[in-house]
C-alpha cells in the first residue's frame, strides 16, 4: 500500500479544553493557573501529526457558530490545512480534567447540536470535489445529529471505488454500515470494538469484569470472522496495554513499554497518523503499530492533544 497524501474526514469538531490541578477536590471551588484550549476532534489530531510527520494532508469538516473563528485560527497556528462547509451547529467544547494528586485524567464532552439540513449535501459535494487529489481516506469519530446514516458508508464506497486506501476508525452503527465496502483498515479501539460487535461483553462505559483471556478469546474469533468476510485489517488500541491485530488468518498482539502520561488525550488519533503514515511507505504491518506506538506515546507526553512535537 503506498499512501503519500490523506484526506481526513470527521464531522465532529470540537475546542479541546484541558485544566490542570494539583489536586482535583469534589464539591468546592478548584483553581488552576495551567490550562490550554486546543482545536480537537479525531479528525483535527490526525491530520495534525500526519502534518508534523511531513504527510500532506487536508481535513474536511462542517463548522457552524461563533466560535469559528477561533477554531480557524488554531488549526492555523498549527498548519492544519482545513476544507469546512457552513453547518449552523455551534462548535462544542470538550474538556480534560488532569488530576496530579492521584494522576487521573478525566475527559468530559458536550455532545453537538445538530446541524442544518443542507449541511450533508454540502460536505459530500465538497468530499467528492477534493477526493480525487489525495491516495488515502481516514475517517474518524462520531457525526453530529443531522447527517443520516448513509453518509459515512457512500464515503467509504465512492473511496473504494475510486481506487482510495481508507482507515475507519469509527464504531456503532456507522462502522457496521460501512464494513460491506470493504475498508483497508478499521481501527476502534477495544471498548468501541466490543460495543460495537459483542456488546454482552461491556456494561456502562467499561468492559464486564470477565477474565482477559475469555474476552481476548472472544474478540479474536469476531476479528477473524469480519476479516475473512471483508477482506480488511483490524487494529484494536486498549490504552496503555498492548495492541491487538488481525487479518485473515491471523490474530496477533503487539506489545509495549509504558509511558508515564502527561496527557493522553488524542493518543489514538496520534496512533492513527502515525500508523497510516508508516503503512502509507510501505511498512509491514507490525511495524506500522509499532509507528502508531510511538506516536501515541509522544502524544501523552504533552499537554497539548494530537500532537507529537
Amino acid at each position: 500500500m503506498s499512501i503519500s497524501t490523506f484526506l481526513t474526514v470527521c464531522m465532529n469538531p470540537t475546542l479541546q479544553k484541558t485544566l490542570c490541578f494539583s489536586a482535583l477536590i469534589p464539591d468546592t471551588v478548584n483553581r488552576t493557573g495551567t490550562h490550554q484550549v486546543d482545536a480537537s476532534g479525531k479528525g483535527v489530531n490526525v491530520s495534525r501529526v500526519l502534518t508534523q510527520l511531513g504527510k500532506p494532508c487536508l481535513h474536511l469538516t462542517q463548522l457552524g457558530g461563533s466560535l469559528r473563528p477561533l477554531f480557524l485560527d488554531l488549526c492555523e497556528q498549527d498548519g492544519v490545512a482545513l476544507e469546512w462547509v457552513e453547518s449552523r451547529s455551534p462548535i462544542r467544547f470538550c474538556y480534560t480534567l488532569i488530576n496530579d494528586a492521584d494522576e487521573s485524567i478525566t475527559e468530559l464532552v458536550e455532545e453537538a447540536e445538530p446541524v442544518e439540513g443542507e449541511t450533508e449535501t454540502r460536505l459530500l459535494e465538497a468530499y467528492t470535489r477534493l477526493l480525487p487529489g489525495y491516495e488515502g481516506v481516514i475517517i474518524s469519530g462520531t457525526m453530529a445529529p443531522g447527517f443520516s446514516p448513509s453518509l459515512i458508508p457512500s464515503m467509504v464506497r465512492q473511496a473504494k471505488e475510486t481506487g482510495h486506501a481508507v482507515i475507519l476508525d469509527l464504531r456503532g452503527r456507522d462502522l457496521v454500515n460501512s464494513l460491506t465496502f470493504s475498508p483497508d483498515i478499521i481501527k476502534p479501539n477495544l471498548f468501541e470494538f466490543a460495543g460495537t460487535f459483542a456488546p454482552e461483553l461491556v456494561t456502562g462505559n467499561r468492559l464486564i469484569t470477565m477474565c482477559l483471556d475469555d474476552i481476548k478469546k472472544r474478540i479474536q474469533e469476531l476479528c477473524l470472522d469480519l476479516c475473512e468476510k471483508y477482506h480488511f485489517r483490524i487494529l484494536l488500541t486498549r490504552g496503555s496495554d498492548s495492541v491487538w491485530y488481525a487479518e485473515p488468518g491471523n490474530f496477533g498482539e503487539y506489545s509495549f513499554e509504558r509511558v508515564k502520561p502527561v496527557n493522553t488525550t488524542g493518543s489514538g488519533d496520534a496512533f492513527t497518523a502515525g500508523f497510516a503514515a508508516a503503512l502509507g511507505e510501505g511498512a509491514a504491518l507490525q511495524e506500522a503499530i509499532a509507528w502508531g506506538v510511538r506516536c501515541g506515546g509522544l502524544n501523552a507526553g504533552f499537554l497539548k492533544v494530537g500532537t507529537i512535537k
